[in-house]
């Protein structure tokens, strides 16, 4: 059966792993929810430091189908809101966890230009006409990535160290076990003072999807970790903070070699602008070029998208709107011409370039631009990871280490601004 276009477009890498197809379990020690970057960075970790624990990782569709496998590849170096106490180095955390795991991510490093219309470099090699003159105002520590292979790479690795990675599950909701529910062994591992968090384990309650069939389970799990970033925010608890986004992007054909010298394109430097409109960058491997720009629904500011009351929002529904936006028509294919028609008008070298890839993928901006990564409000043994706000390439896969760390009593969680 042919599969149904997916409507935010199809990005220029693909994700090339399948998980083996095994049986749900109904218990394990560790339950991971999203196989993302952050999820499946996670999900190596346990069976790696802690031999013996069980993971599973649970995907409401296919791994890497949201932001992941959407994303633009630009890893930097800091968070949205920039360096954040106890943060370390994310660049170096980064390329350490993607060779422990032996991922071809086809990581480079260059730097990164940060791009504005003041302030800018008198040797600048990028002088574009985009709302003002674009020029380079500083080279930042950064570079780019094949997300495809990053998604892979992190599944493959997560299961040949024991993790259980399941497509198509959504998980409904988490809540305490009833004491009755529980085998005997995690009784008598409570009894014994051996179990790693306190109370009760959790239950999941999920539905497996197999074509067109829905069947509901529960299962229980010692500790959750969250790490659906846009999606799922009525298991974060995060639709009264953060808001959900599709940001766009095209990719071009490869570029001549006058093209990219004429344009300042020829260093291979990733970049993004430090002031509006937004603007960013990254060369891909056969010489193309990907920009990026643009969300939808589109905010009138970017104080609005705060402003507003979401306590009369439902929280489930929040990711499923993005999911009426397509970009071949409405709101996307218009901002996506939008962006089109500024790159083509930023250089004459640029004016006849041929497009290749349409697409988007989801984000979730956080006020003040803060990662969310804390205990939830409601179950100290469930932890949330989300909230990149963009930023996510490098630093998820980093904090999705540092959250396995902290689920095995390794690593203490960060106090963050929320």
């Amino acid at each position: 059966m042919r599969r149904k276009p997916h409507p935010w477009g199809v990005p220029p890498w693909t994700v090339d792993f399948r998980p083996a197809k095994r049986p749900l379990p109904a218990q394990v020690d560790f339950a991971i929810v999203g196989a993302g970057f952050a999820g499946l960075s996670a999900a190596a970790c346990p069976a790696r430091l802690a031999p013996g624990r069980s993971v599973l990782v649970l995907e409401s569709e296919s791994i890497g189908n949201g932001s992941s496998g959407r994303t633009g590849g630009m890893a930097l170096s800091e968070t949205a809101a920039g360096p954040l106490p106890g943060l370390g180095d994310v660049l170096a955390g980064y390329k350490k966890t993607l060779r422990t795991l032996h991922v071809d991510s086809r990581l480079t490093l260059p730097g990164a230009w940060e791009l504005g219309r003041s302030g800018t470099r008198k040797n600048s090699p990028i002088s574009w006409n985009d709302s003002g003159n674009l020029r380079v105002v500083k080279k930042v520590p950064g570079g780019t990535i094949d997300p495809g292979k990053v998604v892979s790479g992190l599944a493959r690795a997560a299961q040949n160290a024991g993790a259980q990675i399941v497509e198509n599950v959504d998980v409904l909701s988490i809540s305490p076990a009833a004491d009755g529910s529980t085998s005997s062994t995690s009784r008598a591992a409570r009894q014994s003072g051996t179990a790693k968090t306190s109370g009760l384990p959790l239950t999941l309650r999920v539905r497996i999807k197999s074509g067109r069939r829905k069947r509901q389970k529960t299962l229980l799990a010692r500790q959750v970790l969250l790490t659906t970033n846009a999606g799922s925010l009525h298991l974060t608890g995060l639709h009264n903070f953060a808001e959900p986004k599709l940001t766009l992007a095209l990719a071009t054909a490869p570029l001549t070699a006058a093209q990219l010298r004429a344009t300042g394109l020829a260093v291979r430097h990733p970049f993004y602008t430090v002031d509006f409109p937004y603007l960013w960058g990254r060369p891909l491997e056969n010489n193309g070029y990907i920009f990026g720009a643009g969300l939808v629904p589109p905010p009138t500011s970017w104080n609005a998208m705060f402003s507003r009351d979401f306590s009369k929002r439902k929280p489930q529904h929040t990711f499923s709107e993005l999911l009426r936006f397509n970009v071949h028509r409405g709101a996307s294919a218009k901002t996506l011409a939008r962006l089109e028609s500024r790159v083509r008008n930023m250089h004459a070298a640029l004016k006849k370039i041929r497009v290749t890839h349409r697409w988007g993928g989801p984000i979730l901006i956080t006020k003040g631009l803060y990662p969310v990564f804390r205990h939830h409000a409601h179950h100290k043994n469930v932890l949330s990871l989300a909230g990149f706000s963009g930023h996510g390439v490098a630093l998820s896969v980093y904090l999705g280490h540092w959250a396995a760390q902290s689920l095995l009593g390794q690593r203490p969680l960060p106090h963050w601004p929320s």
